[in-house]
């Protein structure tokens, strides 16, 4: 249990229980840390302290603990993780109100969903991979000025906006029950290329993921990116595509930015159900 300052009515320490691995495929395990108790601390934070100390709640000199981060203010997503059982981002995760729900310890742990790098840093080149597979992206055959482009509507603007604060950061694959983890080893002799070909063969054949559905959305609403609009929606009708989608519904749920994500997949459902029926009378 937490020690409490009786006059401060505060916790003197907090219980940081970190689950850890040394390196791709190496066995995971738990470590507890113990730091000073501080207001308005944020997860990152707690990590930086627990670097500083050097040592575990035992007093054994200990590694920093790795974790990925950037912009510090939910914008970057790169430090997303798992924290007291949540997928949710580190950088606004305030300590004080994850006390509220759990008063003896605090439990860091990586995504489930992809490959482990180091303790709480993971590889998340799939859910790029993802990106790609549906162009999600406006397309450009040049840098000169073409002048300006086709209006948008107002209501367009803001069906657009919302989608458009995606910051790839995993949340919503990572709560996703279809979105399964894929780790490949390198076999002995195989090159760098040859590897990354067999991963992301293996990303294509699987769940693309939320998303990458919405960004899909996004961009086929786009005046000038909407001349892919064909391409992703063959892309989300390939194999692990928007069929494999199975309606959970958790990664509206968890996403930070409160993006509507389920309303993109039943409008990307309806979008492909058509595209399929004109690509069939067509023929």
């Amino acid at each position: 249990m937490i020690a409490f300052d009786q006059h401060a009515k505060r916790p003197e320490f907090i219980n940081v229980r970190v689950k850890r691995q040394d390196g791709p495929g190496k066995e995971p395990y738990w470590q507890l840390f113990k730091i000073p108790y501080e207001p308005e601390l944020n997860v990152i934070t707690v990590l930086q302290r627990i670097a500083a100390l050097g040592k575990d709640a035992d007093g054994n000199k200990s590694f920093p603990v790795c974790w990925d981060c950037g912009c510090l203010e939910e914008v970057c997503g790169a430090c997303t993780m798992v924290i007291n059982g949540r997928v949710r981002q580190s950088c606004s995760a305030l300590v004080d109100r994850l006390m509220e729900d759990n008063p003896d310890e605090l439990v860091l742990e990586p995504m489930s969903k992809f490959p482990v790098i180091r303790d709480l840093m993971v590889d998340r080149s799939r859910l790029f991979r993802g990106l790609k597979r549906v162009k999600a992206w406006v397309p450009v055959d040049s840098y000169y000025d073409m002048g300006r482009g086709e209006r948008q509507l107002r209501e367009m603007q803001e069906r657009n906006y919302p989608l458009s604060q995606c910051m790839s950061c995993g949340c919503c694959v990572e709560a996703c029950p279809q979105y399964t983890k894929i780790e490949l080893e390198q076999k002995p002799g195989e090159s760098d290329e040859a590897f990354d070909a067999r991963k992301n063969d293996a990303f294509d054949k699987a769940f693309v993921g939320p998303h990458a559905i919405s960004q899909a959305m996004l961009f086929n609403n786009h005046p000038t990116g909407k001349a892919l609009e064909g391409e992703r929606l063959d892309a989300l009708t390939a194999p692990g595509g928007i069929q494999a989608c199975g309606n959970a519904q958790n990664c509206v749920a968890v996403c930070p930015k409160e993006i509507p994500l389920t309303t993109s997949i039943a409008r990307a459902g309806r979008a492909t159900t058509l595209h399929t029926i004109r690509k069939w009378f067509e023929k």
